[in-house]
């Protein structure tokens, strides 16, 4: 139950700093909008070591360090297949393989689920494509390179959320500050080689402040409810974040919610009450 709990904070922190870095991104590039909230995402670790504590071992630093190039290619391979479109069918490809990867991992790591957990599983996979679908099912058909960047995209995100789980259990938060060290190293670079085409706009510097930390909270609670629980289980939970996104701009920006969000939104909660009996 606390892993549950600590991955369903770990959803809707992770759906929050989306809908803020996505507001900061309307109002300049992403990656003047990335350059602030990296910095940011670091500076909420670091307050964190004298808190929780690190440990940086040689397996800290290469699952950190391996955590953070995924976390930079997941952001590059993201944002150039929504580019692509069309977004009602890549966006649920990324989800539904951000999801299932570290599901397959886990049970190939021995985890043993329940009957309860055998139902809630698939269905939370579910409701993760219904709530990061968008409107209709739209009439373009992706192209092979953009689904191969969908996958992409949902891969390394997976992976991410595995390399984290895979570094010592006692090493703290290191683990994190680490991988935030190395991707806003990695997303600096890109910014200064493509400084010329970012455009003249400012970032908004709060709200990309705001969901730069935010990412780091979400990191923490998955971390901690990984090393409480089965991977496998809380990944997919901390892969509903969709729903947290669109529950902000239905609430903040007056958006609709479309039939097939609400259907995911309701098999998420039937999801999620099914995974808290295992």
């Amino acid at each position: 139950m606390i892993a549950l709990l600590l991955a369903l904070g770990s959803s809707l922190a992770y759906g929050c700093a989306d809908f803020l870095g996505g507001l900061g991104a309307r109002k300049a590039h992403v990656l003047r909008t990335v350059m602030i909230a990296a910095p940011a995402s670091l500076a909420v670790e670091l307050l964190l070591w004298p808190l929780l504590g690190a440990s940086f071992s040689t397996a800290t630093l290469a699952w950190g360090a391996a955590s953070g190039v995924a976390s930079a290619a997941a952001f590059a391979l993201l944002y150039r297949t929504l580019a692509i479109g069309p977004m009602n069918v890549l966006s649920p490809v990324t989800a539904l393989v951000s999801a299932a990867l570290p599901v397959a991992v886990g049970l190939l790591q021995g985890e043993h689920l329940g009957a309860t957990a055998l139902v809630g599983l698939p269905l939370a996979l579910v409701a993760v494509v219904l709530v990061s679908a968008g409107h209709g099912t739209g009439t373009a058909r992706p192209s092979r390179t953009a689904l191969l960047l969908a996958f992409g995209a949902g891969a390394a995100i997976a992976l991410q959320l595995v390399f984290l789980h895979q570094a010592p259990a006692d090493s703290g938060v290191a683990p994190l500050i680490v991988g935030r060290a190395v991707s806003s190293a990695v997303t600096l670079a890109a910014a200064g080689l493509l400084f010329r085409r970012l455009g003249p706009e400012r970032p908004a510097y709060g709200m990309s402040a705001a969901a730069g930390a935010l990412d780091s909270v979400a990191n923490l609670l998955f971390l901690l409810a990984a090393r409480s629980g089965d991977l496998a289980v809380v990944a997919v939970i901390t892969a509903l974040y969709p729903a947290g996104t669109v529950l902000l701009a239905r609430t903040v920006l007056a958006e609709r919610l479309h039939r097939g969000q609400l259907v995911g939104l309701g098999t998420a909660a039937v999801a999620v009450s099914l995974l808290a009996l295992t």
